[in-house]
């Protein structure tokens, strides 16, 4: 069940109950799309960092190390020790990503492995029985996410193909929660709005899938190629179609901008990459703007990455070593960078559920946006 605690304009504070705790709203997924962040976080240090949701990709758990042996183990949940919510996404990104190793068809998508070459199939089924062996809390809908390029031609047929596989979903889903075998007999399913960067087709496919009673609703085929103002016009465009009374997922983005620009348009969960793969290379968040590390300026810095941050790192290194450690490519600076910067994006998302709740909503995004 999903409420909704403050709304500020089109913003909103919410809570979402899932077979796996409760989810606190806005929220940022830290993404660990092989069960594991990259840069040796464990689910330890996530517990530390205030992370509430971790995310998985199905495509690359199927690859390896298998869906069935996931299963066979217990569940992601058991398979990475992590007890709180975990969220697959469906795989349906790689049919945008590997563009040169698929083949699109009406029952599904045909797919040449990224590791071996081994020829892959993955319609809305397998997708489904993929995320259900995995038992993860909320499992995405497979969809095709069209190129923000595409013309509207193909964007078209694309958005009514992934509507069908989307009622295909719900099927086999309702199927599978039902099996004896089933670990998770209460996964949840969020649906998947696409149409580019066209706001019509956008929006007819958000009245389209809302009459669907979802658990939940993304937005995906954004931070693929379009400006950053596209993106806010097409979420304007589309998010007020999409039941307000359900949980709004942003897929993929993205900076802290992006993020406090989508919570103002009424998105309630984020997920992006950057936060661990710019801390792999040395740049990191503050509340003063970006650091790099690798800038000569911070050989001899003694000081945190940010005085009074309260992540694991700032209470004990300096900027000097984090840098050394990071030039001579040692994994501990990574490790630690990556923990800083995810421990910055889960403390903006409490910061803004709080200024929600206290209704200050746009004036901590003004001050918080000063340096970005």
């Amino acid at each position: 069940m999903y409420r909704i605690l403050k709304r500020e304009g089109r913003a909103k504070r919410g809570e979402l109950e899932t077979p796996h705790g409760v989810i606190q709203t806005p929220v940022f997924m830290n993404v660990g799309t092989a069960a594991a962040i990259k840069g040796a976080v464990s689910t330890a240090d996530l517990e530390t960092i205030k992370t509430q949701v971790q995310l998985s990709n199905t495509y690359h758990l199927h690859v390896r190390p298998g869906d069935e042996v996931i299963w066979k183990l217990g569940g992601i949940h058991r398979f990475m020790s992590w007890d709180r919510p975990i969220l697959t996404d469906s795989g349906g990104f790689q049919v945008f990503s590997l563009a040169s190793l698929r083949k699109i068809k009406e029952e599904g998508v045909y797919f040449q492995s990224h590791i071996d070459g081994r020829k892959i199939f993955m319609g809305p089924e397998e997708s489904m029985r993929i995320q259900s062996n995995l038992a993860s809390t909320i499992a995405m809908a497979f969809d095709e996410c069209p190129s923000s390029k595409a013309d509207r031609s193909y964007v078209e047929a694309s958005v009514m193909r992934t509507s069908r596989w989307l009622e295909r979903c719900i099927a086999e889903m309702k199927c599978l929660n039902g099996r004896e075998a089933t670990i998770n007999k209460q996964q949840m399913l969020f649906g998947i709005n696409q149409g580019a960067i066209f706001a019509d087709i956008r929006r007819e496919h958000a009245k389209r899938i809302a009459a669907l009673d979802l658990d939940g609703y993304a937005v995906g085929g954004l931070a693929v190629g379009e400006s950053h103002q596209e993106m806010y016009y097409i979420l304007e465009e589309t998010v007020p179609y999409l039941p307000t009374d359900k949980p709004t997922y942003l897929m993929g983005v993205g900076t802290p901008a992006n993020i406090l620009e989508g919570i103002e348009r009424g998105v309630d969960f984020f997920d992006c990459v950057y936060p661990s793969r710019n801390g792999r290379h040395g740049h990191l968040y503050t509340n003063f703007g970006k650091l790099n590390l690798f800038n000569a300026k911070y050989e001899l810095d003694d000081r945190p990455i940010e005085e009074g941050c309260g992540c694991p790192v700032c209470g004990r290194y300096s900027r000097a070593y984090l840098r050394h450690l990071l030039k001579a490519g040692e994994m501990l600076g990574m490790r630690l960078c990556v923990l800083h910067n995810l421990y910055f994006y889960n403390t903006m998302m409490e910061e803004a559920r709080k200024a929600l709740e206290d209704g200050c909503f746009y004036q901590y995004k003004k001050e918080k946006l000063k340096f970005y």
